[in-house]
């Protein structure tokens, strides 16, 4: 016999979140978020990951592989890894940016070096931002467990707008 597994999620409306952004430098915004002064992005909720550090340059995601990301072969789906990585990138670009700043990512690459499953240990994200000019930044990222094993790195070309 089958047993059903169920996940029910709720999320606030990103609208208000936006309208609070607008009045921060992205850095205080993703404090903000950090603190649960405002809420994650609702992709957050959907995928079950969370900011657990935020610094300039550097915001620090968490990622534990559950059944609900499996793919038809049993592990963790390129998609929820990949949203993962854009996500730190993204993140970690935007706190350095100052109010009235946005970016949008050009391209995102990603490889995949190890299987993920819900008996991975979580894993964090590690970023860097290699350049950062007036219109583009360029980023890498690394998804990795407390001993530092690599399971995905990402790289990711941002425009900036002013």
């Amino acid at each position: 016999m089958s047993i059903n597994r169920t996940r029910t999620f709720s999320w606030e409306d990103p609208n208000k979140t936006l309208e609070e952004a607008k009045k921060l430098n992205g850095y205080e915004f993703l404090m903000q978020v950090l603190e649960g002064n405002l809420p994650m992005a609702p992709i957050q909720e959907t995928i079950s990951s969370r900011v657990v550090s935020v610094e300039k340059g550097q915001v620090i995601f968490e990622l534990k592989g559950e059944e609900f990301h499996y793919n038809p072969i049993g592990s963790v789906h390129g998609g929820i890894i990949s949203t993962v990585l854009d996500s730190a990138i993204g993140c970690s670009l935007l706190s350095t940016l100052e109010i009235g700043e946005s970016f949008t990512s050009l391209d995102l690459k990603v490889n995949f070096l190890r299987r993920i499953t819900a008996d991975t240990p979580p894993l964090t994200t590690k970023t860097k931002i290699i350049h950062k000019g007036r219109t583009t930044a360029y980023l890498e990222c690394e998804l990795l467990d407390a001993e530092g094993k690599l399971y995905a790195h990402a790289v990711s070309n941002c425009m900036i707008f002013r």
